[in-house]
């Protein structure tokens, strides 16, 4: 598991590092509904010290740092802490540092942090038990659990279309796990779920081939399975066509969760 982890870590840091200022700029990443609603959730204030997990752009710890007293944005890719580095002097943000971190092996002590955020991240790590049990191992008891990724549906003819389908546009994919799935990791793993919320999102499907640098032949690949999905697949990913059915007006929408959770005492 260690030695898969550790493949799949090299497919991340390069996916992301050759496409790191499209997602310092992405609007979903940047901009998205899902950040300020997890912002608003978990109830910040100026004593509190924040990790953010994945950060890529530092979307969610930039969102932080005005409320807290400090917040520490970590990712496995240097090129995306050289961004958020870059987005907090700009910003004139003071209180936020970076580390470099692998998300199921994070260079924290125990009890470390009062609140841990990771936003539309996790659906690249191979092992998410792994990381949340990283999480609970370096939060306080009693500290927050702010997750927001991208998830799939039980039936797992949809899931696994959707993941393939992800991954063929995305190597450095892994899985998006379904609400259920992680319900169950987070009580395994010691936390109380105190809010849950599901979120739609609309995605262009040329910016999204777009983010991740995807060859034409692939973009084409990827539309004409989209296209000729069945109906199940349509009513999870809710495709829009246009005539004739063309890259640049296509959309589709993904789900995501919300989830904040607390560490037991």
């Amino acid at each position: 598991m260690i030695e898969e982890t550790n493949e799949n870590l090299d497919v991340v840091r390069a996916q992301f590092g050759a496409n790191a200022e499209a997602y310092g700029t992405s609007a979903v990443h940047a901009r998205g509904a899902s950040l300020g609603r997890l912002v608003e959730l978990l109830h910040l204030n100026e004593t509190l010290k924040v990790l953010d997990i994945a950060t890529g752009g530092g979307s969610v710890a930039l969102a932080c740092a005005p409320h807290v007293s400090t917040v520490v944005a970590s990712d496995a890719t240097p090129e995306m802490l050289e961004v958020v580095t870059r987005r907090a002097h700009d910003d004139g943000v003071t209180n936020l540092q970076v580390e470099l971190a692998d998300a199921h092996d994070l260079p924290f002590g125990d009890d470390t942090w009062d609140v841990a955020t990771c936003r539309i991240a996790p659906h690249h790590f191979h092992s998410p038990d792994r990381f949340v049990a990283e999480v609970a191992r370096t939060l306080r008891p009693g500290g927050l659990f702010g997750l927001v990724d991208n998830v799939v549906p039980n039936d797992v003819n949809v899931a696994a279309f959707a993941n393939e389908w992800e991954r063929k546009r995305d190597p450095s994919h892994a899985r998006c796990l379904s609400v259920d799935e992680w319900l169950g990791l987070l009580v395994a793993n010691g936390f109380d779920v105190e809010h849950r919320e599901l979120m739609s999102k609309e995605m262009g499907f040329s910016w999204w081939c777009d983010n991740m640098s995807v060859a034409g032949e692939t973009r084409v690949e990827l539309l004409d399975e989209l296209h000729a999905a069945g109906e199940q697949i349509h009513a999870f990913l809710r495709p829009q066509f246009g005539e004739p059915v063309e890259q640049d007006t296509t959309v589709f929408h993904l789900t995501e969760v919300v989830l904040v959770a607390r560490k037991s005492d």
